[in-house]
């Protein structure tokens, strides 16, 4: 009776530690998992902001610039590509975020377009709406790149727990994937020329 009493206290214990390891490593992953989703929702926040911004800075250069009729509706465009693309975090796949960038990159560029148009006109760069506009949009851009260094590091957090041995066994078992980072976008590893 005692031989069978210490095989059963031994199956007890090696089952009672198979099930904290199996519930420890779920429950952390989740953990990291739903901080990465989590800090993914503030990145699209930044954007949004941005996104809001721009109909207000879109309105003021338009009293000013009435002529610049193409790169206003470029703005516009560009902002509702950008905001139409919408990302579920849990399945974030390198070719989604591809495509997310983009659509950024577009809003970015037609942005930028639209700053360099505001040069021709002195009375727009003076007026106190647009100052404060444009200040918020710079503060908007920081925000930004701060959410999505954020992410990143979130997203390697994550990422390494479930690719570390034993972890890598259970992630599939569990199905838990990596996912996917921001990178920079190409060329951006060269310095712009400047041209006086």
């Amino acid at each position: 009776m005692k031989k069978i009493l210490g095989i059963l206290g031994v199956i007890l214990f090696i089952g009672f530690f198979a099930y904290k390891f199996f519930v420890g490593f779920y429950n952390t992953a989740i953990d990291y998992q739903e901080n990465a989703k989590n800090a993914w929702s503030k990145v699209e926040s930044a954007y949004q902001r941005r996104a809001d911004l721009i109909p207000n800075l879109v309105e003021t250069v338009k009293g000013y610039a009435k002529h610049e009729k193409e790169t206003l509706e470029a703005v516009i465009k560009a902002r509702a590509t950008a905001t139409q693309m919408k990302i579920d975090p849990a399945n974030i796949t390198p070719e989604q975020l591809a495509k997310f960038q983009q659509a950024q990159q577009g809003l970015g560029g037609a942005l930028s377009r639209l700053l360099v148009t505001v040069e021709k006109y002195p009375e727009l760069k003076a007026d106190k709406h647009f100052l404060e506009l444009q200040s918020q949009l710079e503060g908007t851009e920081n925000r930004i790149k701060v959410e999505r260094d954020r992410y990143n590091d979130a997203v390697t957090h994550y990422n390494k727990y479930i690719r570390k041995f034993p972890g890598n066994l259970l992630a599939g078992l569990f199905g838990f994937n990596q996912m996917a980072r921001f990178e920079s976008e190409k060329g951006a590893e060269k310095a712009p020329k400047v041209k006086f």
